[in-house]
């Protein structure tokens, strides 16, 4: 039985949050909450002058249900933007698309009741399950930000698979040179998020 391995605990600070609810590719698995994507963010809105604080809610192996139970909490105190970036274990134990559609929405819709902006970052499948369902399972994302209107960034690790310099010894993980190109894939999306709940 796989154990989930949560992030180091983050005490944020007063001011208004946002939150990165992923898996090891957000937990900063191998490298570090220090080095992962959600602290390259916290570094980039510094630099914006902007006061908001990145909580880094990454789990390691977790899945779209496993942060489906952990949102609630994820979301307690001052969150004004959710960035969602789960699904990629999902694939990788072939979880039927409907329930990965399921939760998904779920997590975007409990988000949007409290008033937050979510952010959505597309994850693909393996073909390890044949082709139909690494295209059903890409279709999900595309869906889910056309229904609820949210923005969709493209597969944050998709100029980072493959490249020996972006990646951990495991060739699956990014290192802190790839977590810095996820952060900036990210970015784009954020920014104007932010600009708009600082107002």
């Amino acid at each position: 039985m796989l154990t989930l391995v949560s992030a180091a605990a983050v005490s944020p600070g007063p001011g208004p949050h946002i939150v990165t609810l992923g898996d090891s590719l957000t937990s900063g698995h191998g490298i570090g909450q220090a080095s992962a994507y959600p602290a390259v963010l916290q570094d980039k809105i510094r630099g914006a002058g902007l006061p908001f604080d990145v909580v880094n809610a990454g789990v390691s192996r977790a899945t779209s249900a496993d942060a489906l139970r952990r949102l609630d909490a994820a979301l307690d105190g001052d969150v004004r933007v959710l960035i969602v970036a789960v699904g990629v274990n999902d694939g990788l134990r072939g979880l039927p698309v409907a329930q990965l559609r399921t939760n998904l929405s779920r997590i975007v819709e409990r988000a949007q009741a409290r008033g937050v902006s979510v952010i959505v970052c597309g994850m693909e499948a393996l073909p390890i399950h044949g082709w139909d369902y690494t295209v059903a399972f890409h279709r999900v994302y595309v869906d889910l930000a056309r229904r609820y209107n949210v923005p969709l960034v493209p597969f944050v690790m998709l100029n980072v698979l493959g490249n020996p310099d972006l990646l951990q010894p495991d060739h699956v993980h990014p290192n802190a040179a790839g977590a810095r190109v996820i952060a900036d894939a990210i970015w784009p999306y954020l920014e104007p998020l932010i600009q708009a709940n600082a107002a």
